[in-house]
């Protein structure tokens, strides 16, 4: 730029600094404005689908081989596990469609990968034989189609009840084993 005279030069000089200036600060208040993203509960520990009050039912081979109830289920995509709270209730059924036993327990969690289930807090299963089991802790395997457990155990059947810690039966509750025996009656069967 030529400037014939001083005074010239240095209005447009000034003229373009605040021009830029205005730029400037315009840019920088923008920026101020925006509002700032954060990660907090974003990925693994954010869930990727929730449900309330849901019931989901279990089918092989298209027979029903369990359903479940539980009012709040939470699905975690990148640890392949599914969360289940607020009062869990799982029907079990035999090959025929029978109910064989009914779980309730406060909470639980399952496997998606193997499908795999732990039961949590006043655990309860009633089997068709009027057969029930209570302990704080419960695994179903899915490759053995077993529940067992190390904690204790309460069982109470038509017969006898018995009380230890470790345990292991099939889903009906016909067939169990408890590993160490800390009491045991026998009852009047009618």
């Amino acid at each position: 730029m030529k400037c014939s005279e001083g005074d010239d030069c240095v209005r447009i000089l000034l003229l373009s600094l605040a021009i830029t200036a205005a730029f400037a600060a315009l840019s920088c208040s923008e920026e101020k404005l925006k509002p700032s993203v954060t990660s907090i509960g974003i990925g693994q520990d954010a869930p990727t689908q929730e449900s309330w009050n849901a019931t989901i039912t279990f089918t092989d081979g298209g027979k029903t081989t369990a359903i479940l109830r539980a009012g709040y289920i939470s699905r975690f995509a990148e640890r392949r596990s599914t969360i289940l709270d607020s009062s869990i209730t799982v029907d079990f059924f035999d090959d025929g469609e029978r109910r064989t036993s009914v779980l309730t327990a406060e909470r639980g969690k399952v496997d998606d990968a193997t499908h795999d289930f732990e039961a949590r807090d006043n655990v309860v299963v009633v089997s068709s034989d009027s057969t029930i089991l209570k302990t704080d802790l419960l695994y179903w395997n899915n490759t053995t189609q077993k529940v067992h457990t190390t904690a204790y155990v309460e069982i109470t059947s038509p017969t006898e009840q018995i009380r230890g810690h470790g345990f292991e039966s099939d889903k009906g509750l016909k067939r169990y084993t408890i590993f160490r025996v800390t009491g045991q009656a026998t009852t009047k069967q009618e």
